[in-house]
């Protein structure tokens, strides 16, 4: 029982590689059946894992069946400073204790993630002086933080534990909103940045069992979600036919230098990276920003591509302004495709008719959309990162 992000090359090793174990031929040679269980990220993976394993004690997977020591998360509360530890043993100290976790890998992963977004010290006892995690942004030190703002960031940090991110984002935003009204922009952005991070590692998950009750579980959400986008959209005057191909656009660029576009596909609901396309912007490259013209650059290059199949429906990183641009683009050239656009604060749908569709946080075609749109803006950074790079070489434009 196992888990892998290849599934042919993952089982096609146990019979190619004539170097087996002594316990890996065993297990091979005892091999009735294969059967798969698709899930949607790499988490559920680990969590689907793990519970199928406990419950079906399989003797080849000794790794995940005790569970004695496995670790837990250990926040010592009564300390000036609480500290984020990854410990095997509950005590009863007064500290709060999450887990016990079945996969030390992922745990780390996840505090790992948490850190960034929300800074804390990860030692018992920490040296009187800066130490080198300080440098890197991830440890306030008792010599230079401050109290408040700590003690704050370490209730962030059970919240989230405890499930409630939903909750963080709208302190966050209510903090950053204050600050934009005290014309404080650099604290606004940087609470900014913790949303967008927070919003990016939260997703919604399913429980392993689902996923057990049913095999196709992953399409049958896939298919939900489209089928929910579509509605959405016909009730509200967007002419979709069908979702079979969709195009979302995003820019990215760092005060109009090295400026980059993307071009996500996603087939039938799914990511179909071979069909990805980037853009290096060339009429506004190293100028001052300006997002509409290059979003008009980049779908004007994206459509003079007559071998590229044809979207059934465009989503555009951006709200009135960029949809507005782009709709100028595809009249010029006589482009009939639905169009709409996605704005990344309030998170409203924008048609090609400037009207706002707004949607409860957990609309299954809301989930589609942002994940399309986040996957657009994660390649337009990947891209633009590497220009910016001096080590990297210029790779060929579109």
């Amino acid at each position: 029982m196992g888990k892998a992000n290849n599934l042919k090359n993952r089982v096609s090793s146990y019979f190619k590689n004539k170097d087996l174990g002594e316990k890996t031929r065993l297990l091979v040679s005892q091999i009735h059946s294969i059967e798969t269980i698709g899930v949607t990220s790499e988490i559920e993976a680990f969590l689907l894992e793990e519970k199928l394993i406990k419950k079906y004690k399989p003797k080849y997977n000794l790794k995940l069946q005790d569970d004695k020591s496995f670790p837990r998360i250990k926040i010592t509360m009564k300390d000036k400073y609480p500290k984020v530890l990854i410990v095997r043993k509950q005590e009863k100290d007064g500290s709060l204790y999450f887990g016990p976790y079945t996969n030390p890998t992922m745990l780390k992963i996840v505090l790992k993630t948490i850190r960034k977004i929300f800074p804390y010290q990860s030692t018992t006892n920490h040296l009187n002086r800066i130490c080198f995690y300080n440098h890197l942004g991830l440890c306030p030190c008792p010599l230079v933080t401050n109290d408040k703002e700590y003690k704050k960031s370490i209730k962030y940090i059970v919240s989230f534990l405890n499930g409630k991110t939903k909750e963080i984002i709208k302190k966050l935003e209510k903090e950053r909103d204050s600050y934009s009204k005290k014309e404080d922009f650099e604290n606004a952005k940087h609470l900014q940045t913790k949303i967008d991070s927070i919003k990016n590692i939260t997703t919604v998950k399913r429980k392993p069992f689902e996923y057990e009750q049913n095999p196709n579980l992953k399409f049958d959400i896939i298919n939900d979600e489209l089928n929910s986008l579509k509605k959405i959209l016909q009730d509200n005057n967007v002419l979709v036919k069908n979702l079979n191909r969709i195009e979302c656009f995003d820019i990215s660029n760092t005060s109009g230098i090295d400026a980059t576009g993307s071009m996500v596909v996603f087939t039938n609901g799914e990511k179909d990276s071979f069909a990805y396309k980037r853009f290096r912007i060339k009429k506004f490259y190293n100028s001052k920003p300006n997002d509409f013209a290059m979003m008009q650059e980049v779908l004007e290059r994206r459509f003079k591509r007559k071998e590229w199949m044809m979207p059934s429906l465009i989503i555009i990183d951006g709200g009135k302004g960029q949809v507005s641009s782009v709709k100028q683009i595809m009249i010029a050239l006589n482009i009939e495709v639905p169009l709409i656009g996605l704005a990344k604060r309030e998170e409203i749908i924008i048609t090609d008719n400037m009207n706002e569709i707004r949607l409860p946080n957990d609309s299954k075609a809301l989930h589609l959309i942002m994940r399309i749109r986040d996957e657009a803006h994660r390649f337009a950074i990947t891209y633009h990162k590497k220009l910016r790079s001096k080590f990297i070489p210029h790779l060929s434009n579109r």
